[in-house]
């Protein structure tokens, strides 16, 4: 199996029992019971079969774990110095991973069954499956302080995917976990999203806010998000394991040039159909064109360029509500006091939505005007 799983392209495959992680069912409930899941309501949902592989499917009794590697060409931080830019998660610069992932495990599936009677069941980050305990247990790596799978081998640039099979396969040990007494990962996080090592807040997480969250984002964020429009890699950048990551090998994963760091200008000239054609597929095309402009315009208002302001003005007549209501804040960062109070009038007094509204009642206030 392993030969044919690295010929697949996997570079990390590896045996745990579907029981190898029995306090899960005490995490899980805890982690859901403080919230930190944020709107993520699918982790509520079936969280008994989340918890418990033999919940999810009774016949399961090996798991097979495997990890493809998808390292990026350069350091993702230095996108972060290009202001006028967006900085993309290196995971979504390239074709979305679920579709490479399931074909190839369902091929490998296959050959499992193939075997004798075998039953299988292939997971993508589409079920109620715990991969990253799962892999830790079956010896891929160990979650990291940031919560995340890390390899000594590759760092922590692993996509992951699962197999539950029926066969009762001899299961591989776990890894011990290799973070010492670093914490780099909790330091460099932007919005403080690591309440404690090894446990990770959603509801401050960047990659959360610009992906899952689906209103505007708080303001207490906009500023510590920069340009970055979709996802964050900071806390996996930073990690000293990544000396050993290697750029991603698999060709239907090669990151695409022009998401390396696209123009924010250009980005936010998208409507619907020119979104879906330039993300067709990219995991940026499942949060839709709406909140991914709201992104690019918090960028834009990051950006500390003048010039920018005329693609928020633009956007101010936009038919999304969340649209207007981050083209309204980005020209606050931006523009002089009089200029917005001109903008104001031009644009809000007949604004029906309130989300919008405020925007335009915490810009102008901020800028030092009192009524609204």
């Amino acid at each position: 199996m392993d030969a044919r799983a690295r010929h697949l392209g996997f570079e990390s495959v590896r045996v745990t029992r579907p029981d190898a992680v029995p306090e899960l069912v005490r995490r899980l409930p805890a982690w859901l019971a403080d919230g930190h899941h944020g709107e993520m309501a699918w982790m509520q949902d079936r969280a008994d079969q989340r918890a418990d592989p033999l919940t999810l499917w009774p016949e399961v009794r090996s798991v097979v774990m495997l990890g493809m590697n998808y390292g990026p060409e350069t350091d993702p931080l230095t996108l972060l110095g290009q202001r006028d830019r967006g900085a993309i998660a290196a995971y979504a610069q390239r074709r979305d991973y679920h579709e490479v992932l399931k074909g190839k495990l369902k091929e490998l599936g296959g050959y499992l069954s193939a075997k004798g009677d075998v039953r299988v069941k292939v997971f993508v980050d589409t079920a109620p499956v715990m991969e990253k305990p799962l892999a830790a247990a079956a010896g891929l790596g160990w979650q990291g302080k940031h919560t995340v799978l890390v390899s000594r081998e590759l760092g922590n640039w692993l996509l992951l995917g699962a197999i539950f099979t029926s066969a009762d396969l001899a299961p591989d040990a776990p890894e011990l976990d290799h973070c010492g007494s670093c914490r780099r990962c909790l330091d460099i996080c932007p919005t403080d999203a690591f309440p404690a090592p090894y446990r990770l807040d959603a509801r401050r997480c960047i990659s959360y806010l610009t992906i899952e969250h689906e209103g505007t984002i708080p303001l207490e964020f906009r500023a510590a998000i920069g340009n970055r429009i979709f996802g964050c890699d900071d806390c996996l950048a930073v990690c000293p394991w990544n000396k050993f990551a290697v750029v991603a090998g698999e060709g239907r994963l090669a990151a695409r040039a022009d998401l390396a760091a696209p123009p924010l200008a250009d980005l936010a000239r998208l409507d619907d159909a020119a979104f879906r054609r330039h993300f067709a597929g990219t995991p940026i095309k499942r949060t839709g064109r709406d909140r991914f402009l709201r992104n690019v315009l918090i960028g834009i208002g990051n950006s500390g360029e003048p010039a920018l302001a005329a693609e928020a003005e633009r956007c101010l007549s936009d038919p999304a509500p969340l649209v207007r209501a981050m083209a309204v804040w980005a020209l606050g960062q931006l523009i002089e006091a009089t200029a917005l109070w001109t903008l104001f009038s031009a644009h809000a007094l007949g604004e029906t939505d309130a989300s919008v509204r405020a925007e335009w009642r915490a810009a102008l206030d901020q800028a030092g005007y009192q009524t609204v």
